[in-house]
């Protein structure tokens, strides 16, 4: 049993490093990178990142951000001083624990249903009208810097939890 907890958690652990990496690789340095390599008229543009850095990106993005929330519910339930019921409800000994678990949920959310199908219009993995890809760039950039934001509480949150801090 032991052992299966400190697997949960390393999943959870190792999966959550690759996703909250991700994000902030894509708000902190490929969106700004996007801007000047279009900005840029002697440069190469943008085309080599959209092309083939960015959906590379989104693969690993989003299958982590699943992986980090599956193994984290799992973690929950399996934990003794948790309940992954009552992480979701806000009571108990889960209460602080859960106020992470809703962040985290939120932002898996974000990913999958408002980043992921904006990204694909925006990379041209399915068809759009240049009408479509501004309002899919709006979307997605918007959602993607929310989960920006999100993370520093989630992060807190799980911290509090797993040292026994309260605020």
């Amino acid at each position: 049993m032991q052992f299966m907890l400190g697997l949960e958690r390393w999943i959870h652990f190792l999966a959550g490093i690759t996703w909250i990496g991700l994000l902030y690789y894509f708000n902190f340095v490929q969106a700004p990178a996007m801007a000047k390599a279009a900005a840029d008229k002697d440069g190469p543009g943008p085309a080599a990142i959209s092309k083939y850095v960015a959906p590379l990106a989104l693969v690993w993005f989003r299958w982590a951000a699943l992986v980090t929330w599956l193994s984290g519910a799992a973690y929950l339930e399996s934990a003794p001083q948790y309940s992954l019921l009552d992480a979701f409800l806000l009571r108990g000994s889960s209460q602080i624990i859960g106020v992470g678990a809703w962040l985290g949920t939120i932002m898996l959310f974000n990913v999958w249903v408002l980043i992921w199908p904006n990204q694909k219009k925006i990379l041209g993995m399915v068809e759009a009208t240049d009408e479509q890809k501004g309002k899919a760039r709006r979307i997605a950039f918007l959602a993607s810097r929310t989960n920006t934001m999100l993370s520093i509480p989630l992060l807190l949150f799980m911290g509090a939890s797993a040292h026994g801090l309260i605020f």
